[in-house]
């Protein structure tokens, strides 16, 4: 169990932060960015949640824990021969799971005919930022994977969350009906 009692330490004062092993590194490194991220696209899930129903709170609150496991999967560098459970790691069937609710939610949704324009109700605009948001660390998860080593399913999780938001977005948007739909090049002058 985590315990909190001194919010603030100085460790950082001097640009650095220690990662879960202790490892002090800079603030701006590529593995802070990352999970540094993911805690933003937990954060506007957050916002997301105060327009939700009963139906999509249960969802994303799931999301927002495992978002948490998922930071401190980041923070937790993949030490050599590191043995199974030794550390707190996304795991498959947390994909499964978002994989599951993406197929529920989408057999009540009409097929797309276009592109959608994030908006429709407060639920679904802050749910596409949040889908960016997330989009954003998987590229950043993405390219720390091409200098360390990472966890698989850390990097799956993302691409499969940003889905489920998209999906979760059209569903609260009263089941894609308040969709806001592209029209390419309907602002055209000739």
């Amino acid at each position: 169990m985590v315990r909190l009692t001194k919010i603030y330490t100085r460790t950082g004062d001097n640009g650095t932060t220690a990662l879960g092993d202790g490892a002090r590194v800079a603030k701006h490194a590529l593995r802070v960015e990352a999970y540094g991220t993911v805690d933003e696209a937990n954060a506007i899930i957050g916002v997301a949640r105060l327009h939700t129903d009963q139906n999509a709170d249960v969802l994303l609150a799931r999301v927002q824990n495992d978002l948490f496991d998922l930071g401190a999967d980041l923070c937790v560098p993949i030490a050599p021969n590191e043995s199974p459970g030794s550390a707190l790691r996304i795991v498959a069937a947390q994909v499964d799971r978002l994989e599951r609710e993406i197929d529920f939610m989408n057999q009540s949704l009409s097929p797309l005919t276009s592109f959608i324009l994030p908006g429709g109700t407060a639920a679904s605009a802050y749910l596409h930022v949040a889908r960016t948001i997330t989009r954003r660390a998987e590229r950043l998860v993405s390219a720390l994977s091409e200098s360390e080593s990472i966890n698989a399913s850390a990097l799956t999780y993302l691409n499969r969350l940003s889905d489920h938001l998209f999906v979760l977005a059209r569903f609260v948007n009263n089941g894609g009906k308040d969709d806001v739909l592209w029209t390419p090049g309907s602002n055209r002058q000739d």
